[in-house]
């Protein structure tokens, strides 16, 4: 339980620690040999790019998971303080229900990388590793709204 606990707390954070300091590493070892050592790495680019890639997903889900993905502050404060929590649950079945058709529309292209095999130029990944970061983000999202979800229902409830 203790182990379920942490995941669901720090899951998030820490792949993007991981994910941002493997991508700055990569980057300042590529500026070093090209300024310093007067050559070139052929796979430090693409990798990087890949990485950030997967970091902007998992970032997707991280921002769901402390609440702070985009929403207009302004507009929710042109409804009356009493309807302000329901806009909000509606605004994270919403997003709910966008996350859901992302995870099934990006499962089919990854389903079709799988297929046809396709591998990165420089670095011969399969692509399917990269076309399965908005699959994964956006799973990961998901489970974040429910329990956004439910926080919320549990708030209007309290306060009811």
């Amino acid at each position: 339980m203790k182990v379920l606990k942490f995941l669901d707390e720090n899951f998030e954070r820490y792949v993007c620690i991981v994910l941002m300091s493997s991508m700055t590493l990569i980057l300042a070892v590529q500026v070093f040999m090209r300024y310093v050592m007067r050559d070139s790495l052929s796979w430090s680019e693409e990798l990087a790019r890949y990485i950030f890639v997967w970091l902007i997903y998992i970032g997707i889900s991280y921002g769901a998971k402390i609440m702070k993905h985009i929403k207009i502050e302004a507009a929710l404060l042109l409804f009356p303080k009493c309807a302000r929590s329901y806009v909000e649950l509606l605004g994270d079945i919403l997003f709910l229900a966008f996350a859901l058709f992302v995870v099934y529309s990006s499962w089919g292209i990854v389903e079709k990388q799988l297929m046809l095999g396709q591998t990165s130029p420089a670095i011969q990944m399969p692509m399917w590793m990269l076309y399965s970061a908005p699959t994964v983000g956006f799973a990961l999202t998901a489970i974040r709204q429910v329990q956004a979800i439910a926080y919320r229902v549990a708030l209007i409830r309290a306060e009811g």
